[in-house]
Parts: C-alpha cells; sequence; structure tokens
C-alpha cells in the first residue's frame, strides 16, 4: 500500500518510524519531510499547506492512503480535498479541526456542553479587553483565537504585562490574523497533562499520558516554545482521574462535536489542567502533539497503521490499542537562541551506536551531510522500564550528539520524578 504523511518535523518522523512497522505499507512518503526523514521515506518537496500540489501529488502517484499531521493543513481543509478524490485519510475534516485552529469556537463548545474549562470572555476589538483587565483578576491567560504554532498564548502576572499582551496580539499582530480576536481566561492552577487520543467519532482511547516542558530554560523559565521535551507516563494522571476525564472531558468533546454536524476523526489532543476542582481543558489539538508524539508512540505496542485504518473506517471499538508499562523521556536539542532568532546550517553528528531513537524536526541534506535548519533539531527518545531510567538514557545519548550551537534543557523530567516519589510510583 503506497501512503504519504504531510508534515516534516519530529512528530512526523515519530510516525512515520512507526508507520513503517507494517508491512503492508510498500511506498512512504513524506511531504515535505526533513533531511531526517529522508532516512526513513521518500521526501516530496511539497509544502504542507499546498493542498493543490498535495492533491495532485496523490493522484499521480496512486495514493491509497493519507495522513495529515499538522494543524494548518487540517483546518485549510486537506482531510476534505483528498476524501474527495477517494484517498481515505487519518485526521479531521476542517469543519472538526476548528476545534484548535478556533479558540473561540472551542470555549464556546465547552461552555455549551458543560465540559470543565476556566472562565473567559471573548473580544475583537482591543480597546474591549484593554478596558475589561482593569477589574480582571491577575495573572490572567491571553490566546490567539486562531493558529500560533503553538505559542499565542500569553501568561501575564500583572496588568501591564497583560495589557502588552493584547496590543502585541490584536495591534502588533504578532501572530498574524491569528490575534484579531482573543479569549481572556481565567488562570488555573495543578499539575499539567497532555492526553492525546484515538477516536473515530464515537469511540475515544486515548494514548499513554504525556508531561510537556514548554519553557525554554531550566526549572520552567524563559520564553514559550513549541515544547523542549517530554515524558511519559504522567505520574499525576492516575486511573481515577483517567476515568474521570473520559466521563467529564472525552467523550462528552466527541458527543458534542457530532451533535454540532462536526464529527472528530483522528488525534484529538487533550491539554488538560488538574485543579482543585477536578480535570480542566485547557485546549484541544485537532492532531498529534509534538513532542508529546514522540515520547507516546514509542510506547505504542499495537500497530499504528492498524489503529489509524479502524479510525478511519469507524471501527475503532473492535480494535485492540495496547501501550507499552515503560517510560519514554525525549530531549528536544534546540538551535541556541531558540524560540527567538538564531543561527542555523551546521553539521550535525550523530553516532552510528546511539541508543535511544532519534527524531529529526529541523534539518536538511547539504551535500550529503546533515545540518541544521531550524529552531528545534532532534528529539532524543529513550524507553526504558522506569522514568529514572529513560531519562538518564536520553541524557546519555544527547551528551553525544553534536551540532555547533547546541541548547537544550537539562531537566526534562525532573519535577515528573519528584511527582511519582510523593505519590509511591
Amino acid at each position: 500500500m503506497k501512503v504519504m504523511v504531510i508534515g516534516g518535523g519530529g512528530r512526523e518522523h515519530a510516525i512515520i518510524k512507526k508507520l513503517k512497522e507494517n508491512k503492508e505499507i510498500t511506498a512512504l512518503y513524506a511531504l515535505p519531510g526533513n533531511g531526517g526523514i529522508a532516512q526513513d521515506a521518500t521526501v516530496v518537496p511539497i509544502g504542507a499547506k499546498d493542498l493543490d500540489g498535495i492533491v495532485s501529488f496523490a493522484r499521480e502517484n496512486a495514493i491509497e492512503y493519507a495522513v495529515v499531521a499538522p494543524d494548518d493543513p487540517l483546518a485549510l481543509g486537506c482531510v476534505d480535498r483528498l476524501e474527495e478524490i477517494g484517498i481515505p485519510c487519518f485526521g479531521p475534516k476542517a469543519n472538526a479541526a476548528i476545534i484548535e485552529s478556533s479558540k473561540v469556537f472551542a470555549k464556546n463548545l465547552m461552555k455549551k456542553y458543560g465540559i470543565p474549562t476556566a472562565a473567559y470572555e471573548v473580544f475583537d476589538r482591543a480597546e474591549q479587553a484593554l478596558a475589561y483587565l482593569e477589574t480582571a483578576p491577575l495573572p490572567t491567560v491571553i490566546k490567539a483565537d486562531g493558529l500560533a504554532l503553538g505559542k499565542g498564548v500569553i501568561i501575564a502576572n500583572t496588568l501591564p504585562e497583560a495589557k502588552a499582551a493584547v496590543k502585541e496580539i490584536m495591534e502588533d499582530k504578532k501572530f498574524g490574523e491569528s490575534g484579531s480576536r482573543i479569549v481572556i481566561e481565567e488562570f488555573l492552577t495543578g499539575p499539567e497533562v497532555s492526553v492525546l487520543s484515538f477516536t473515530d467519532g464515537e469511540t475515544v482511547v486515548p494514548m499513554i499520558s504525556s508531561m510537556d516542558h514548554k519553557r525554554a530554560g531550566d526549572g520552567d523559565t524563559g520564553l514559550n516554545t513549541g515544547g523542549m521535551g517530554t515524558i511519559a507516563p504522567n505520574p499525576y494522571y492516575t486511573d481515577q482521574i483517567a476515568r474521570e476525564c473520559m466521563d467529564t472531558i472525552f467523550l462528552p468533546t466527541v458527543r458534542a462535536m457530532k451533535k454540532e454536524g462536526r464529527p472528530f476523526k483522528g488525534c484529538l489532543y487533550f491539554g488538560l489542567m488538574l485543579t482543585a476542582n477536578g480535570p480542566k481543558v485547557i485546549e484541544y489539538n485537532c492532531r498529534f502533539g509534538d513532542p508529546e508524539t514522540q515520547v507516546v508512540l514509542p510506547l505504542l505496542e499495537s500497530d499504528l497503521f492498524t489503529v489509524m485504518r479502524a479510525v478511519t473506517a469507524g471501527t475503532l471499538q473492535d480494535t485492540p490499542v495496547r501501550f507499552s508499562k515503560k517510560a519514554a523521556c525525549c530531549v528536544i536539542m534546540a538551535s541556541n537562541g531558540y524560540p527567538a532568532s538564531y543561527e542555523k546550517g551546521f553539521p550535525i553528528t550523530i553516532p552510528d551506536k546511539t541508543k535511544p531513537c532519534v527524531y529529526v524536526a529541523g534539518a536538511e541534506q547539504k551535500d550529503g551531510t546533515l545540518v541544521t535548519s531550524g529552531g528545534r533539531v532532534l528529539g532524543v527518545t529513550a524507553v526504558e522500564d522506569g522514568l529514572e531510567q529513560a531519562i538518564k538514557t536520553a541524557y546519555a545519548a544527547v551528551e553525544t550528539i553534536h551540532f555547533e550551537n547546541a541548547y537544550y534543557r537539562h531537566d526534562i523530567g525532573a519535577r515528573a520524578l519528584k511527582a511519582g516519589e510523593a505519590n509511591g510510583i
């Protein structure tokens, strides 16, 4: 079977490596892929948002199945376009991808269907938002309505910070038209948990929970990023909390989307906060998270392609989905200066005997050499029997990988270890 994966980052590399385990796949393409993905799939220089190019390639190359991984092509209707020419896809149609592409839609959906989330207000004019902030409780959370590469959220601790955030998003257009409307919401406290789930619009199968590390610096300091590392499973996410989330969040969300005439098929990502008043939704994503995918998929024991096709066919209820009891840690190696400005074009050296899996995110082939081309360059993932060993193995591998200007956090998983000890895990 000929399969194509849309996207070109570390998440897509993790998906492709997992798909390669299925022997039914005879040809695997990545559009556009990257220099590292080229080791595992045929890369095609067609951008993830070039829907006309994607459709033409699929038709000309007799593609039989497509995985649309990033948020932008999903929001633009890539799945809709491909299904129109008879190609089954893993991923939601545009009218369901709105659960991520519009935070206003997502918040209103939760309010309408009683799904627990932070209290909020919506503004489409900066002066209204600024006036509201005069009496809003602090800290407060300010979010651009649309897609912003995972960076469109600002936590403001003071009134001047909050006002600056509104001006930055709505007037300076830091995130472009994504900031034409904003959500200002209540600041929630508690452990954060990421739960990716397979859903065919009826059945929901949560994957292993994970913990992301968003801030650029050790100790959760510095600028917000797309993610500097992850661990799985998340020790805060107990069996009892998982049951509560299924009853109050996961199933109600999928049922709400169906009721709205927007059935969701694909990977639905739940960003949760475990508050003193129970689990609440911080955000939804309409796709696999990055870098959560890099720790979740290595723990998947079932065949990914089989599960994806069951999602597409609506037979997920009849398809076993099993995960390992082991633990995983992914450390992101980035270009120094990320997420602001950084240099690129530096050769990357990865020893042949590197034990963990190295997922390539921001690198390209230049004269036969892999060189840096992005902010987040590599995701180094280790799977071990326990989290402490997974962290040690991942960092030991990071020490052997070299590129000039490399930067990474030194405390990925530290908070989880402490939580595990406190919970007797």
